[in-house]
């Protein structure tokens, strides 16, 4: 059965959205994970901590991770700061 919406792995990284972890403080002074990325196609990546295992057990009702998907969590702050960069639908 296909799905309504598939992910493009051929969609590249187009602009950051927010700040970097390093500008926020929540890198220990490193420019690493995690991070939000709108793609060429639109769609947005999100770079965070893989938490699947731990949330996986107890996802709110109706709320389901397909296969192939993974519950990631970022700092709040991170969408905060990005929200100025998300365009209202």
């Amino acid at each position: 059965m296909a799905r309504g919406w598939e992910a493009d792995p051929s969609a590249s990284f187009v602009k950051r959205l927010g700040k970097s972890a390093k500008e926020l403080g929540t890198s220990e002074n490193r420019d690493e994970c995690p991070d939000i990325w709108q793609l060429s196609n639109g769609d947005i990546a999100v770079i965070g901590r893989d938490l699947t295992e731990d949330y996986g057990s107890r996802l709110p009702e109706g709320v389901v991770l397909g296969s192939g998907e993974r519950l990631v969590v970022i700092p709040g702050l991170m969408l905060s700061v990005a929200k100025a960069d998300i365009a209202d639908a």
